[in-house]
């Protein structure tokens, strides 16, 4: 009896245990972006509005336009702090006022309605600033002044560097700012207005290690004295080197160290970046040369110490992976078709053994 006891205790842990290594969130939404501010997980998606999750209470809240409490479904970005989200949209920049639990909308004039499809936002805590990353012109609002600023950071008549695809805040005195044709990278303590504030990174002058014809910036990760840069791939028969993706440790001296299929990468387009630890997550992708299409390729994992990349094989996280993002305890893996919510620890510790 004693035997049989323990027996269904072993099961019923091993039950619990498997539960918590993953859980799968909002499936069939096209999950875009994930910020978090204090208890608060926030999810944007592609069509299925923005999501709530209270990590605390363990509930979820859905804003869009099938619940009337939004006025837009379709999502690229959000970013968060104590009083408002942001959200980008293909329609202009949407804010929420969590004290009255209402959204506004602003539509930018400065560019036209393309100009409107926000790609990425992020709030700067030091300068109490949204950075809104618009496919054409960069924009600073200031909250505590209300204020929009619209900057053109256009390099060498080049269009495509004034398209803002990925910010990033590098604590009080540096922000990123990665775009279809290379890297900016803006000191805080100068006026955005003068050109000695920016100091820009293409292949050029062998940065990228003078790799392809143009660098298109996907996603950056801050890493100690390192920055994590993915590129986007983009090539075709015609002309293989346009841009040739990978993903690149930079340790800011002009080292620039770069991962791609040889390496062991399952592709060289690079969706998303997070860091636990002493692991760097990918989420990647290849694109079709003839089809001109681009095809999920998983997620994998590299060591920033030995540099050493293990490739996840398990079937059960999607491929075609938009976004990561690490709350602390646990790691939220935004897909094509839904959210996965993972233990790392139990998983990584399968991975490196070994076990499925």
């Amino acid at each position: 009896m004693r035997n049989i006891l323990l027996l269904l205790i072993l099961i019923s842990l091993s039950i619990l245990n498997g539960q918590q290594e993953q859980e799968y969130f909002l499936r069939g939404s096209n999950v875009t972006d994930i910020a978090q501010h204090g208890d608060e997980i926030w999810i944007a998606t592609n069509g299925s509005g923005i999501f709530k999750f209270s990590i605390g209470k363990n509930k979820w809240e859905q804003y869009s336009t099938s619940n009337g409490n939004l006025q837009h479904d379709f999502f690229y970005c959000i970013t968060v702090n104590n009083d408002f989200v942001w959200a980008g949209s293909i329609d202009g920049l949407f804010t929420l006022d969590k004290k009255r639990n209402n959204w506004s909308k602003r539509k930018f004039g400065l560019g036209g309605q393309l100009s409107n499809w926000i790609r990425s936002l992020a709030y700067d805590k030091w300068e109490n600033v949204v950075w809104i990353g618009r496919f054409q012109y960069l924009t600073k609002y200031d909250i505590n002044s209300k204020k929009f600023n619209d900057y053109d950071l256009t390099i060498r008549g080049n269009q495509k560097t004034n398209t803002i695809k990925t910010i990033k805040v590098d604590g009080d005195s540096v922000v990123w700012f990665g775009t279809e044709a290379g890297l900016h990278k803006y000191n805080k303590k100068r006026n955005l207005n003068y050109s000695d504030a920016i100091t820009f990174f293409d292949n050029r002058y062998n940065y990228f290690n003078g790799e392809g014809e143009q660098v298109s910036i996907s996603a950056l990760l801050i890493e100690r004295n390192n920055l994590w840069i993915g590129l986007d791939e983009f090539i075709t028969p015609e002309r293989p080197q346009f841009n040739i993706g990978g993903l690149f440790k930079y340790n800011k001296k002009n080292d620039w160290l770069r991962f791609d299929d040889s390496k062991g990468l399952t592709g060289n387009g690079i969706n998303a970046l997070e860091i636990t630890g002493n692991y760097i997550w990918a989420g990647l992708y290849q694109f079709g040369k003839s089809t001109k299409e681009a095809y999920g390729r998983g997620l994998v994992l590299i060591n920033r110490i030995n540099n050493n990349v293990i490739p996840i094989t398990d079937e059960s996280i999607s491929k075609a992976i938009n976004t990561i993002f690490f709350d602390g305890t646990f790691l939220w893996i935004g897909t094509e078709n839904g959210l996965i919510k993972l233990n790392f620890f139990n998983k990584l510790a399968q991975w490196n053994t070994g076990a499925k």
